[in-house]
């Protein structure tokens, strides 16, 4: 069993707060601001000369990344956002008029607009809708996910993309990708996953089981800072795709920028069409290597569960719906549903005892990353029940 270092040191923000909103953003740890520091003042100190170790730095992140995701790093770019990585995706892929994409009715902007975008271009966009899943927090009716069965139903000879989240914003419902993955696989269709809300806290294998794509930001689950983010794509996906944007970092001629032939990268290099931010890789980078990488993306999603247990035993139901422990489709964030109130009351409440949250779609989101302590967890539990 993992040791975790929760301390202040590890986590310098922690001793100001009780901080349960990594689904928005999380606490930035020590590792990766003093990379982040140290980038900066390269900067200040050498100016464009910090581009001497600019290749050194990204191949790096590449290779953690793929450690992470269990592939190649031929596969992996860096990229600012999921907003960015899954707009390069919608831009670029073959459809046709009258071509579909099924996607989730709530799912977060960033895997709805670029999907809804092509529709200019004559593609279908197809919304799974809500469903009450079994024995989660929907007892009273409440919508909380997207049926498989929907999916296969709503599956034709033109459906070419699945576009979903892993985890849902809202509720913290996972899907099992494994059971995605397989649907999309026997009809032929690209699956592409929004994993904003689940790398870093539930352990994913995008070429294991066949996955096309998936994009997630780095300051959430990853333990990043904002502005960074990353992208997994198969090679096939790659042969399919046109180039949406393009520039110097395109092409395989490099610095050597009065060579404008046209040699694209036909590595997920490609997608990295402009400089990024080399304090913003390593950063990133060194929260993937030091911590997820460290204690294993398995230790810490059983770490997040097990302090969700003591919390969902602690609180009381005559005030409060929360998921059963046995919930096979629970995440790391969890979603419970106050009986009396609203759930922005709560979360205003639990701010003024020192306990961040946030709220979304009817549910206050718990979003405890590995770093919170069992005391911290009984004491806000104790709130709650006090609140409620």
């Amino acid at each position: 069993m993992a040791t975790f270092d929760k301390s202040a040191a590890a986590f310098p923000g922690r001793d100001r707060q009780v901080f349960l909103m990594t689904c928005g953003a999380s606490l930035l740890p020590a590792v990766a601001l003093e990379r982040m520091v140290a980038a900066a003042h390269g900067q200040a100190e050498s100016g464009g000369l910090v581009f001497g170790s600019y290749d050194e730095t990204i191949d790096r992140f590449h290779r953690t990344v793929a450690r992470l995701l269990g592939t190649g790093a031929a596969d992996v770019s860096f990229q600012r956002n999921t907003t960015e990585g899954l707009s390069l995706i919608a831009g670029g892929y073959p459809f046709r008029p009258g071509d579909e994409v099924i996607s989730y009715v709530h799912e977060y902007p960033a895997n709805h607009y670029p999907w809804r975008n092509l529709t200019r271009r004559g593609v279908r966009l197809v919304e799974l809708p809500n469903v009450t899943y079994p024995g989660d927090p929907g007892a009273d009716g409440r919508p909380y996910a997207f049926s498989l069965d929907d999916l296969e139903q709503r599956i034709t000879p033109r459906t070419r993309v699945v576009a979903l989240s892993s985890v849902q914003f809202t509720s913290g419902f996972a899907v099992s990708v494994e059971s995605l993955a397989e649907i999309c696989r026997n009809h032929g269709i690209d699956l592409v996953l929004d994993a904003a809300q689940s790398l870093g806290a539930v352990p994913l294998r995008p070429a294991e089981h066949g996955i096309a794509a998936v994009a997630a930001p780095g300051w959430k689950w990853l333990l990043g800072p904002i502005g960074s983010g990353l992208m997994y794509t198969s090679p096939e996906l790659r042969d399919k795709l046109e180039h949406v944007a393009v520039g110097a970092e395109t092409m395989m001629q490099g610095v050597d920028y009065l060579d404008h032939a046209w040699a694209p990268h036909r590595s997920a290099k490609r997608f990295e069409y402009a400089t990024a931010s080399p304090a913003l890789v390593a950063a990133l980078e060194a929260s993937i290597a030091d911590i997820h990488l460290h204690y294993g993306v398995e230790a810490i999603q059983a770490e997040i569960l097990r302090l969700q247990d003591l919390l969902i035993d602690a609180l009381d139901p005559a005030l409060f719906i929360a998921p059963q422990r046995a919930a096979v489709n629970r995440s790391g964030i969890l979603g419970v549903v106050p009986r009396r109130g609203t759930p922005e009351g709560l979360v205003e409440g639990l701010l003024g005892r020192g306990f961040v949250t946030s709220s979304r779609g009817g549910y206050v989101r718990i979003a405890a990353h590995f770093f919170i302590t069992d005391e911290e967890i009984a004491r806000l539990a104790r709130a709650m029940n006090e609140l409620g």
